[in-house]
C-alpha cells in the first residue's frame, strides 16, 4: 500500500489534490481546480495589463457555437461578475448560410445564451449581402471559398456590432490562430499585416476596436478548459475549410508543438518584434466609396467579391485589389466611420 500512495503525482501548485492533467503550455502536473484558476487568471491579467475594456462598456462577443467562443463567454461573463468589470456583455454570430454546419452551430449558440444569460444578435450573410455560403460554393467551387467567407465574416461582424452599439468586439482567437497567422503573413510576404497580426487589439482606427482575450491561451487547454467545465459546445469542422491554405500552416504548428510546446509562443512574440522599415510605404485606410466600410481602395474587398457574383464573375475580387478598382460616382457619406446604416451592395443594413 505504501508503494502505490507513494506513486500518486501530487498537484505541483498547491500540493493538497491529486495531479489530474498535464498543463499543455507549461507541463505542469496540476489538478482541476488549479488548473481551473491558473487558466482564469492568466487572461484576467492580460485584460488588465492590457487594459482591454473600461467600466461601462458595451461588448461584442463573437460566438460561433464552437470552443473557444464558447469559453471565452463563460470566461468573460465570469471575470465580468467576479472582478467586477462593470461590462455590458451581448453574444455575437454570423450566420453564414452553411448547411449542416452552421444551422446547428447557430442552436449551441441560442442554448449559451440561455445558458450564461446574454443577450443574442445574429446577422446573415443573405439579409447583408444577398448571398449564402451555399449558394457561392455552389457558383465558385471549394477552392477560394474561404476567401469570400473571412471578407464578408470580417465585416459582418462590425456590422453586427454597430447594430449593438459595442465599444469593443472581442474574439476567440487563440495562440494556435495567431502562431498560425503570422507564419502565413511570412509565407506571403505580407509586410502591411505582419506588424499588425500578432496585436492583442486590432481595429483601433476602424469603427470597432478588437480584443483577443486568448492571444496566449493555447488550443488544447481551452479544449481541456470546456471539457472539464461541460461547457455546451459545437466541434464539427467547417464542410468546406478542409482544403484551406491555413491548414498547412496549422499542421506544421501542431508538429512543431509536439516536439518542444514553447514554440507557439515564441512564433507570437517573434511576430511582436517584427519592425517595418521605415522605407516602406504602408497602405493609406480611407473609406469604401460604396459602402463606407474601412479600405485602403476606392471599394473595400467585400464590395468587389460582391461586384463579382452579382456580375457573374465570382474570381474578379480574388487576389490582391488594384488601385482604382471599384465605382466611377462619389459616396456622399465617404469619409465617415460609422457603418451601421451604410448600404452593403444593394441592401441597406
Amino acid at each position: 500500500m505504501e508503494g502505490k500512495r507513494s506513486k500518486v503525482r501530487m498537484c505541483c501548485l498547491c500540493n493538497q489534490s491529486r495531479a489530474s492533467l498535464n498543463r499543455p503550455k507549461t507541463l505542469q502536473q496540476i489538478c482541476r481546480d488549479c488548473f481551473y484558476l491558473s487558466f482564469e487568471n492568466e487572461i484576467h491579467q492580460l485584460i488588465i495589463d492590457n487594459h482591454l475594456f473600461t467600466p461601462g462598456d458595451r461588448v461584442a462577443i463573437g460566438a460561433s457555437g464552437g470552443k473557444d467562443s464558447t469559453v471565452l463567454a463563460y470566461v468573460l461573463s465570469k471575470l465580468n461578475r467576479v472582478h467586477n468589470y462593470g461590462l455590458n456583455l451581448f453574444l455575437l454570430s454570423v450566420d453564414e448560410g452553411i448547411t449542416g454546419y452552421r444551422d446547428d452551430s447557430l442552436e449551441t449558440v441560442h442554448r449559451n445564451q440561455v445558458q450564461f444569460g446574454l443577450p443574442l444578435k445574429v446577422v446573415s450573410y443573405k439579409d447583408l449581402y444577398g448571398w449564402t455560403m451555399d449558394e457561392i460554393v455552389k457558383l465558385i467551387g471549394l477552392k477560394n471559398n474561404c476567401t469570400f467567407c473571412g471578407v464578408f465574416r470580417r465585416q459582418a461582424l462590425d456590422r453586427g456590432a454597430a447594430f449593438l452599439k459595442a465599444d469593443k468586439l472581442v474574439t476567440g482567437h487563440n495562440a494556435d490562430d495567431i502562431a498560425e497567422t503570422v507564419l502565413l503573413n511570412i509565407l506571403r510576404g505580407d509586410i502591411a499585416r505582419l506588424s499588425r497580426c500578432s496585436s492583442i487589439i486590432t481595429g483601433e482606427d476602424g469603427p470597432i476596436p478588437r480584443c483577443k482575450p486568448f492571444k496566449y491561451t493555447y488550443e488544447k487547454e481551452i479544449v481541456m478548459y470546456a471539457y472539464f467545465k461541460r461547457l455546451d459546445y459545437f466541434s464539427t469542422e467547417c464542410i468546406y475549410s478542409p482544403n484551406a491554405y491555413r491548414g498547412f500552416a496549422r499542421e506544421f504548428i501542431k508538429d512543431l508543438e509536439r516536439i518542444r510546446p514553447r514554440a507557439i509562443l515564441d512564433i507570437i512574440k517573434s511576430g511582436e518584434n517584427f519592425r517595418i522599415s521605415t522605407n516602406t510605404k504602408m497602405p493609406e485606410q480611407g473609406t469604401c466609396e460604396r459602402c463606407g466600410y474601412i479600405s485602403s481602395q476606392k471599394w473595400c474587398k467585400a464590395c468587389v467579391l460582391l461586384d463579382g457574383l452579382n456580375r457573374g464573375l465570382p474570381k474578379l475580387g480574388i487576389g490582391r485589389s488594384r488601385p482604382g478598382i471599384g465605382c466611377k460616382e462619389e459616396n456622399e457619406s465617404r469619409g465617415v466611420k460609422s457603418i451601421e446604416s451604410k448600404q452593403c451592395g444593394s441592401l441597406d443594413f
